[in-house]
């Protein structure tokens, strides 16, 4: 039987030409990892306020349910408390969700900053790499034209 030809040391000798720079990787890599930073931090924060305003939410109202809960000596005392409890519910909500569309207004101008630096942070890398990977090609032919002669 014919016996295969190892193909391995000529595929070795071919990569050795084309030689990859490892720090392109590297530095993608930290490039990324510095971004997932910075956007873990954006909605870090935003839980944290998010969860302020629902707390203070929640204890408002808790704070005025105690107002409703309380025995009154008419009957019509009992509509004026509810009456009462609801338009003040009725206010606090319109600002807390006032406060979370604050919320959410900074999260997505802070994100938009965020892509836009990192669109023009991997636009340079993407740039300095092809010119990188152009001149070492470059070298390469030039290598391989004068060993061939």
């Amino acid at each position: 039987m014919t016996k295969t030809t190892d193909f391995t040391k000529v595929v070795q000798d071919m990569m050795a030409q084309f030689p990859v720079d490892a720090s392109a990787f590297q530095n993608a890599f930290k490039t990324q990892a510095a971004f997932g930073e910075k956007l873990a931090k954006v909605a870090l924060e935003a839980a944290e306020k998010s969860t302020e305003i629902s707390a203070k939410w929640a204890k408002d109202s808790i704070a005025r349910m105690s107002d409703v809960a309380k025995a009154k000596a008419e009957p019509t005392e009992y509509t004026k408390s509810v009456t009462d409890f609801a338009s003040a519910a009725a206010e606090i909500a319109a600002e807390n969700l006032a406060a979370f569309a604050e919320v959410a207004k900074k999260v997505q101008m802070e994100t938009v900053e965020l892509m836009l630096a990192a669109g023009k942070e991997a636009s340079a890398d993407a740039t300095a790499a092809v010119q990188k990977a152009t001149a070492d090609v470059t070298a390469a032919a030039k290598k391989a034209a004068a060993a061939a002669k």
